[in-house]
């Protein structure tokens, strides 16, 4: 098994869709939004994940995905390596065993260990434990965070642009700073 950024965004597109489905599909678009993923990419990483069985698809009209297992029964581990098993034409590099004359053999020990031990975490953290853990920490951010203001959306659905505020007398731009300095002329 590999740890990819595939695994990650994988874990967090499931953590999601655990979070809002409530046994209604959630469409793919709408996680896409959410947590800034390509969808073309969420689609790769849901087919994997719904041809090892941890997701179920519904077509049509208000269709999306759910989950097959209930969020404590279905491990991080579960998540990776459905998503970097049934990913579209790779090999997976990181089980070939080797030979005896293979270039590693000599820390072959030191890494079956470290993936024994990675795979032992991946495996006890659920993604039940990832809801609770979010939900934890979005309590705390509530407690400890300032009121932030969003200013108003314009009506042309575009966003509006940042302005930046020059801080006392330092020029904002290279034309302000050009008219700031004064300038010498040499003959």
């Amino acid at each position: 098994m590999r740890l990819t950024t595939r695994g990650k965004l994988a874990v967090t597109a499931v953590t999601d869709l655990a979070l809002r489905s409530h046994g209604r599909p959630i469409a793919l678009p709408s996680i896409s939004a959410r947590q800034g993923i390509s969808l073309s990419y969420l689609e790769d990483i849901f087919s994997a994940l719904r041809r090892a069985g941890l997701v179920h698809s519904i077509r049509g009209p208000g269709g999306g995905y759910t989950l097959t297992r209930p969020p404590q029964e279905l491990s991080v581990a579960d998540i990776v390596i459905a998503s970097e098993k049934y990913m579209g034409g790779a090999d997976d590099k990181g089980t070939d065993t080797g030979t005896a004359s293979a270039p590693g053999e000599m820390t072959a020990e030191l890494w079956a260990n470290f993936h024994s031990r990675v795979m032992e975490y991946l495996q006890s953290i659920t993604v039940a434990d990832l809801l609770t853990q979010r939900e934890a920490s979005a309590c705390h951010a509530d407690h400890s965070a300032a009121v932030v203001v969003a200013p108003p959306a314009s009506t042309t659905g575009r966003r509006a642009a940042k302005t930046q505020l020059p801080s006392g007398d330092v020029p904002n731009s290279v034309f302000a700073l050009g008219l700031a300095v004064p300038r010498t002329r040499t003959s």
